[in-house]
């Protein structure tokens, strides 16, 4: 494996170079004009994974709009790993990004991309999909290239599954998963989507939040009203949503539907315990943000709240006038965008009739609802006796020069649970991103470090599962 290691710290140049002739592709999956441009980012990848000796295809995806080509290799020693029985593994990535916007506010243009220092003197690689998720599906396949080279083989099995929608819903990754079943099973999936916990703690992400995304729309009179004529005897549906949303919690920030922890375990001491390790206090999660106290469910510090904990947030709100300066109206509509994010235990069909029910009961005369769904998943935890959770827990450890560790993530990945539900096989999310990345957001970027160290990672990951 050393010689392995040295052809990457060798090769760092040509692979940023690999990487940024991705990064120019503008492959943003829910606008319509970038099709051909995911398309194109789809071709790049089979391409470039033919090189290292993959036979890979891109696959349609006639399912759901927007309907982007999922990407699919397999390494040629793959037939004759599985006569010999040796471990064979999924490697997951997405090869789409988020829209540029606001573009005013990007330093640079946002797919030529540019290597510039931070604050600190860092060197980063600053693009869209730099490191959401570019960057990261190319720590792995410069792993395998550099396996390749060094030996002509890998160590294991491998293949390989790169999504074009995981930005704009990812409605057809389960549908293709299943469709795929025979061609996609293996022992563990990998996915590279996640982020450390600072600069040196090598982590795996072993549970996520599922969601359950709601939208509401109340409505009564059959127009905006005088608030004078009508105020007081007409009833306000912005109001009436107000009151509503601030009866979901209580005083002390536990969601009062019934039956809404059902299901919920609180993680063991030891887990706690690593975790008050790396955030020993609620300002080391806020504070970059500005904050300083978690200000959801009491008796939990700020990253439980975020990693372990159930939660209700208003995303969005709107009624009545809107403009500039003031019109005195009792709005006929009121709306607003609501969501829950789910740990494992909780059932997200069951929660999503409980916050129906209750809006449905506490609705009064003269007003009525209607409900949209953006959404609903279940969260996803990894098994701890994983032998493929060890390994890798190891691999990382070994690379870093620290101990790693096991995270949760307040966020959701559709696709580990998916994966577990169509192809019966468990998930390990291992990623490089770093908590000021600024992924989603303007001047993306992605530290010359996760991308040298993610590489070299992966190739000690793949060597020790291959134990």
């Amino acid at each position: 494996m050393s010689d392995v290691l040295h052809y990457v710290d060798e090769q760092q140049d040509a692979a940023r170079e690999r990487l940024f002739d991705l990064l120019r592709i503008p492959s943003i999956s829910t606008q319509k004009e970038h099709r051909e441009d995911c398309r194109r980012a789809a071709q790049w990848l089979v391409e470039e994974l033919r090189t290292i000796g993959f036979a890979a295809e891109t696959h349609d995806v006639k399912w759901a709009e927007p309907g982007h080509p999922m990407v699919v290799g397999h390494a040629d020693e793959n037939d004759a790993y599985a006569k010999a029985g040796q471990t064979h593994v999924l490697f997951y990535g997405h090869y789409d990004v988020q829209p540029t916007d606001p573009d005013h506010l990007w330093h640079s243009k946002p797919f030529e991309p540019c290597i510039k220092e931070d604050e600190t003197g860092r060197k980063v690689i600053v693009a869209r999909g730099a490191s959401d998720d570019k960057g990261q599906v190319m720590t792995f396949i410069e792993a395998c290239r550099a396996w390749k080279a060094v030996h002509g083989r890998l160590p294991v099995a491998v293949s390989i599954l790169l999504e074009g929608e995981e930005e704009s819903g990812g409605e057809n990754l389960l549908p293709f998963l299943k469709a795929h079943q025979a061609d996609l099973r293996a022992d563990i999936a990998l996915i590279c989507d996640t982020a450390m916990p600072n600069r040196h703690t090598p982590a795996i992400t072993t549970s996520l939040r599922g969601t359950v995304a709601e939208e509401i729309c109340l409505t009564a009179a059959k127009q905006d009203l005088h608030s004078g004529m009508y105020g007081n005897a007409a009833a306000n549906p912005a109001y009436l949503l107000c009151r509503l949303i601030s009866g979901l919690r209580d005083e002390t920030g536990r969601i009062t539907l019934p039956g809404f922890y059902d299901g919920v375990a609180v993680p063991d001491e030891q887990t706690r315990a690593q975790w008050a390790h790396l955030y020993p206090d609620d300002a080391a999660l806020l504070g970059e943000v500005g904050l300083s106290h978690a200000a959801g469910e009491q008796g939990f510090s700020a990253i439980e709240q975020t990693w372990c904990r159930p939660s209700f947030e208003v995303n969005g709100i709107g009624g009545g006038y809107q403009d500039d300066g003031f019109k005195t109206v009792i709005p006929a509509q009121a709306s607003a965008k609501l969501s829950f994010r789910l740990v494992p235990g909780q059932d997200p069909l069951k929660i999503r009739e409980a916050f129906r029910a209750y809006v449905r009961d506490n609705l009064p005369e003269d007003v009525t609802v209607t409900f949209t769904s953006h959404g609903a998943s279940a969260g996803f935890a990894v098994e701890k006796e994983s032998p493929y959770l060890a390994a890798t827990l190891k691999a990382l450890s070994e690379e870093w020069g620290e101990p790693a560790v096991t995270t949760g993530c307040g966020g959701s990945i559709p696709v580990a649970e998916e994966v577990r539900h169509a192809l019966g096989m468990d998930a390990l999310m291992v990623g490089f991103a770093q908590a000021d990345d600024h992924i989603h957001s303007p001047n993306e970027q992605y530290g010359f470090e996760s991308f040298h160290h993610g590489i070299r990672s992966w190739v000690r990951i793949l060597a020790a599962l291959a134990e």
